[in-house]
């Protein structure tokens, strides 16, 4: 941990740990233990974690930048939705705003936002979101020949061979996720809750948004809803976890199951060494929506195996289950193991 004052500079490996905060709060104790990098975004359709209590206004975004330029952090800014048609004024505010205040990076996926950030402000730094789906070199060398992009989230749909390889096939840098929610793993085209609620994460960074959510006590179960359909039923004993549809239970001829996906989290720990040892650049925590307990202590927890990684000594056991969604993790699809 960094104290006031001082660099919170990337371990000796080059990495950079890239840390979420939905809130003020979050952003301090995300700084406090030991992130690199914390990336928010603004109280609009600009970003894809756009919900009520949760994000930057413009002078909180300024105060933003001044604590992680004071401890040395880095600020990226999330301009990761899709503009609409005929609407594009918070899209290009948002980056105006970025470029006056001297973000680090804005990250961004649509192309056309992407193109006038790359025209109008050309020393502002462009992350591609994982929103933009690139997964081939082919792919990124077009964002980074047309729009200047120096950094790709990679998506979670990669196998951590196919990560080596990618990494190892491009010049920008790239960046993954190693902690935190999955999703059905088709980044930037879910239509789920959009089908549902008629809200789009894609678009309007809503992803089951908490208006469209209800719950029924049952003599014999806790039914979980979202918008008309019935996403869950929960017996007296079973933890209620959040009606998210790609993480329903449904019934499939006479088997009733999560068809799309487990509540699980990703916890890619374990995989650190093999993933510095790639190139990979970025490590990147989810969890914009969740508490600053939540993000100091699984900031921590990282932090302290980047060290342990860098000074060539083990890495600490972490303690993260308890903030695993149902309690289970996974390393997803870096060790594909249903090929």
């Amino acid at each position: 941990m960094s104290e006031p004052g001082q660099s919170a500079e990337s371990v000796g490996t080059g990495s950079e740990l890239v840390c979420p905060a939905g809130t003020p709060a979050a952003l301090h104790a995300a700084v406090d233990a030991g992130a690199h990098a914390i990336y928010v975004g603004l109280q609009d359709d600009t970003n894809a974690r756009n919900f009520p209590g949760l994000n930057f206004s413009p002078r909180e975004l300024q105060d933003a930048r001044a604590y992680t330029r004071f401890r040395g952090a880095k600020l990226f800014l999330a301009i990761n939705t899709f503009a609409r048609a005929g609407g594009l004024a918070p899209w290009h505010n948002a980056l105006a705003l970025a470029n006056d205040l001297g973000v680090d990076a804005a990250i961004v996926a649509d192309l056309g936002v992407a193109a006038h950030a790359a025209k109008h402000y050309p020393d502002l730094r462009l992350h591609l979101s994982v929103q933009a789906g690139a997964s081939n070199p082919a792919a990124i060398a077009f964002y980074q020949r047309h729009f200047n992009v120096r950094r790709v989230v990679l998506p979670r749909v990669l196998t951590l061979a196919e990560v080596e390889r990618l990494t190892q096939a491009v010049t920008v840098e790239t960046e993954v996720f190693v902690y935190g929610g999955l999703c059905v793993m088709a980044e930037g085209r879910c239509a789920l809750s959009s089908y549902c609620t008629g809200q789009s994460p894609n678009m309007q960074g809503v992803c089951s948004p908490a208006s469209h959510v209800s719950y029924r006590d049952e003599p014999a179960a806790m039914v979980s809803r979202l918008g008309d359909f019935t996403i869950n039923r929960f017996a007296p004993d079973e933890p209620a976890g959040y009606p998210t549809l790609c993480k329903g239970r449904f019934r499939v001829g006479t088997v009733t199951d999560y068809v799309f996906e487990d509540p699980v989290s990703l916890n890619a720990d374990a995989l650190l060494p093999a993933l510095v040892a790639a190139g990979v650049q970025g490590f990147k925590i989810e969890g914009r929506q969740r508490s600053r307990a939540y993000v100091s202590q699984v900031v921590g927890a990282f932090r302290a195996a980047l060290d342990a990684l860098s000074a060539g000594q083990p890495m600490p056991v972490q303690a993260l289950a308890a903030l695993s969604e149902g309690g289970t993790q996974t390393q997803g699809a870096y060790q594909r193991r249903w090929q």
